[in-house]
């Protein structure tokens, strides 16, 4: 395997620290709410830049309202809202973001195991690991598997080694193959676009949008039938 050793320098210990430090305040209101949340990707892993993004990801939310209400009422506000499908096969989803590089997300329909999995391919924590100072393991965009030491972290080409990086993550490692050719795929030929996505406007709610939709697509209903 070709491992390789990244140490970090004072500066990149303070983003991540800053970063974190604002996923925390970003979590907090849900969690006082008993909301789970969590936080995936470079966040957890530590692998992260200053235009890292902070993306708070409820696995199994409440309703919409309940959660717009709770954000609401802890001050945060958004600047935009959309529910987007990446194709008609994936689960639809709902974004609230607070700035470009901050928000939060969730599954408006039941997740299929694969759609469960995706965020341990990346390396999740959530609020109580958060502040705790854990790291996690996980895989990049570059298809580098991260894992974190008190030094940095390792990057090691996933190409070869997908079933023991599944091993690591503790998932399928069918999870695994399906986001490499995905990534692969993209680093290729780029992005391709989305199924739907559909911005909100600010007196629209996220549940009644969602209802329209389905009502005039097939592949949001069928997803709706299904229970993972």
């Amino acid at each position: 395997m070709q491992e390789n050793q990244v140490n970090y320098n004072a500066e990149h210990w303070e983003t991540l620290a800053r970063l974190r430090e604002e996923a925390q305040q970003m979590m907090k209101p849900l969690e006082d709410a008993h909301i789970r949340s969590i936080v995936y990707g470079s966040i957890a892993r530590g692998d992260v830049s200053t235009t890292s993004d902070i993306d708070v990801y409820l696995p199994t939310p409440p309703s919409p309202t309940l959660i717009t209400a709770t954000l609401e009422s802890a001050g945060i506000r958004y600047t935009h809202r959309e529910i987007v499908q990446a194709t008609p096969s994936y689960a639809a989803k709902a974004y609230i973001y607070i700035d470009e590089l901050r928000g939060y997300s969730f599954p408006l329909v039941p997740l299929n195991p694969s759609e469960e999995d995706f965020t341990g391919f990346a390396g999740r924590v959530t609020y109580s690991q958060l502040m705790e100072d854990i790291r996690v393991p996980g895989v990049n965009k570059d298809l580098l598997f991260i894992e974190p030491n008190e030094k940095g972290h390792t990057e090691t080409p996933i190409r070869g080694i997908e079933g023991i990086v599944a091993k690591k993550l503790g998932v399928d490692t069918r999870i695994v193959l399906q986001r490499q050719r995905t990534l692969e795929r993209r680093s290729r030929v780029g992005r391709t676009g989305v199924y739907i996505k559909r911005e909100l406007a600010p007196e629209e709610s996220i549940g009644a949008v969602f209802n329209d939709l389905a009502n005039s697509d097939s592949a949001i209903r069928r997803r709706l039938r299904k229970k993972g």
